[in-house]
């Protein structure tokens, strides 16, 4: 089962693979966690023969060292409580040690698996990752691989210890007497036979709790995240009301997949009432003849006591077995939700080693023939042919929803086209290693995304082994020198979660910081104009004079000014270049697309329309 997004990309579910193919696709993606597995299933080995020790101490002290025919034998007494203590102690250490080596591969395995899957994320496309619910996407890396962990540490210990007790309980009590043996299992049957039908029910219920914590996540996040709107709005009560819903669903599945579990327990309970009651009076009955004093009898009395130990052996590790289900199905479902990720294909794929490497100069853009469209929907752009010369500054401008902004992020390759290529000196962007691509484009988004950090911090995501004398020189070559000085603690200075301490005009000033210390041969930008008081405009407008000099810029443009100051004017029209040229010559049409965008900038300053 998969979700398709609307740029055709599949985001996997998985809820096609069945559970031991995940397991074993999961093993293949974290092989840490089959490191030593013989060493760590000996250790379990003499962990489950350990817990026989006491039933068989206890059987033979009564049997050969009470009742011996000379009297109670002391020391045969004393030599079976030492072995007891002995197999004890052993048993614990393997226990221990199997315990350590399973946290260890498994917190190994599952690290792994963590960073592939986060890894992987960031490798998809933005369209896909835009499409998906966020909250969805943490819940796959972070609480599906947690309930992955929690049942490999403490369930699959348990699985692992348990059906190894029920084994070789099984066999101490067929040694003893197969007719209790007997007794035993006919109790438990009706639980074995069930647990096939036990495992789909909870199976499919657990992918459900799954899916709906990722539901659940995307519904408390997204309020937090926009506090400010639901505030501004008064949108209380509709966001609660949403919350509630998230809750509800959550719940109700979570009661469904525990009803499951409560009735498997419950029958398991049963099961065990059964075989302690079936092998007491059975016991009884095939011990009569010799527990009063005839020589009928086929068990002894401490061979009753010793089943009884037994009986308790198998009895806990069958009702343990309910709760081990549970667990193995819900890690199940979140493993499945994680694989589903490395399993959506990255659209984008990176040559690696094998690209080409960008030369560190201005570069030469190419449009050849360029489509891009989403599947089972129009073109976004159509037959764009465009060439964009070394050093030239680019003004791309259009009404909303023209395709100017896909024009950019096919020009940083966060997208690739349907049809055509996009080169950069002659090269293929698709032929170009991702490294020297990132090193060499550089993308200025509209709002400066910040980390919750420092200043310094959030600059050096432009290059990460800058000294701050290096950051303070980036920002003195934009004119920010003064700016920085003016920050409560400079460059130590904390922007808070999404820049938030910092204003719009300032988290811009930041982006562009990082942009200078990248040291680009081709910047994109999608210009800022919210909230950007005009003081910090004129600022901003001057960093970025400062940034584009001696490189080839294009820029999304919003505003009359950035187009007036472009080499070259491109006008974008229902996905189709329209015009190009430079302001003057395009603003002297008046009846073409450009035209009128330049009387509306206009209209809009207050100004009176000056022939060009």
């Amino acid at each position: 089962m998969s979700t398709a997004t609307t740029s055709g990309t599949v985001l996997h579910t998985g809820e096609d693979i069945g559970a031991w193919q995940t397991i074993r696709r999961g093993v293949r993606h974290s092989p840490e966690l089959v490191e030593g597995i013989w060493v760590t299933l000996m250790l379990a080995v003499l962990a489950s023969v350990g817990q026989i020790v006491v039933p068989v101490a206890v059987q033979q002290t009564i049997d050969r060292g009470l009742q011996a025919e000379q009297g109670p034998d002391v020391g045969f007494t004393a030599l079976m409580a030492t072995l007891a203590g002995v197999g004890l102690l052993v048993t614990s250490w393997a226990s221990y040690k199997m315990t350590a080596r399973l946290f260890d591969t498994s917190e190994r395995g599952l690290a792994t698996l963590r960073v592939k899957a986060f890894r992987h994320v960031h490798d998809l496309p933005m369209l896909t990752q835009n499409t998906e619910r966020r909250g969805a996407l943490v819940s796959r890396v972070t609480s599906d691989v947690d309930q992955v962990s929690q049942f490999l540490v403490f369930g699959g210990l348990l699985a692992v210890v348990s059906v190894g007790q029920i084994l070789i309980a099984t066999i101490v009590m067929v040694v003893y007497s197969w007719q209790l043996a007997l007794v035993v299992w006919i109790c438990f049957a009706p639980l074995f036979a069930s647990l096939r039908f036990f495992q789909r029910k909870l199976s499919a219920a657990y992918g459900t709790v799954r899916r709906q914590v990722g539901v659940l996540l995307s519904a408390v996040s997204e309020p937090v995240v926009g506090a400010a709107v639901v505030r501004s709005y008064a949108i209380e009560d509709r966001t609660q009301e949403r919350i509630d819903t998230a809750i509800d669903a959550h719940k109700a599945a979570s009661t469904r997949a525990q009803g499951f579990t409560a009735f498997s327990f419950s029958l398991g309970g049963i099961s065990a009432g059964l075989a302690n009651a079936g092998v007491l009076i059975v016991g009884i009955w095939l011990g009569h003849g010799r527990l009063w004093g005839s020589d009928e009898g086929s068990i002894t009395a401490g061979e009753v006591l010793a089943f009884a130990f037994l009986v308790t052996l198998f009895v806990g590790p069958v009702q343990m077995g309910t709760q081990i289900l549970t667990d193995a199905q819900n890690a199940i479902a979140g493993w499945r939700r994680v694989i589903g990720i490395l399993d959506t294909p990255a659209d984008l794929v990176d040559p690696g080693a094998a690209g080409v490497r960008l030369p560190h100069r201005p570069v030469d853009v190419v449009f050849e023939d360029v489509v891009f469209a989403y599947p089972g929907g129009r073109p976004v752009l159509r037959d764009i042919d465009l060439s964009i010369p070394a050093g030239r500054r680019v003004a791309v401008v259009g009404e909303t929803g023209s395709g100017k902004s896909t024009l950019a992020k096919l020009l940083t390759r966060l997208m690739d086209p349907s049809r055509g290529r996009v080169l950069i000196d002659g090269t293929d962007l698709r032929e170009i290693s991702e490294e020297s691509l990132r090193a060499r484009v550089v993308l200025v988004p509209q709002e400066g995304f910040l980390f919750d950090d420092t200043v310094a911090a959030n600059a050096r995501y432009g290059r990460l082994d800058a000294t701050d004398a290096e950051i303070s020189a980036a920002a003195d070559a934009l004119g920010l020198g003064d700016w920085l000085g003016g920050l409560p603690d400079g460059l130590a200075t904390q922007v808070g979660q999404r820049g938030e301490s910092l204003s719009a005009g300032e988290r811009q000033l930041v982006a562009l910081l990082r942009a200078q210390l990248a040291d680009p041969d081709l910047l994109v930008l999608d210009e800022a104009t919210s909230a950007v008081d005009p003081a910090l405009e004129v600022r901003i407008g001057r960093a970025l004079e400062r940034l584009m000099s001696g490189r080839t810029s294009v820029t999304i443009a919003h505003r009359l000014s950035t187009a007036e100051a472009a080499d070259e004017v491109i006008v974008v029209d229902v996905g189709r270049i329209v015009q190009q040229g430079p302001h003057a010559v395009l603003a002297s049409e008046p009846d073409s697309t450009y035209g009128r965008l330049y009387r509306s900038w206009v209209a809009q300053q207050g100004a009176p329309i000056i022939d060009p």
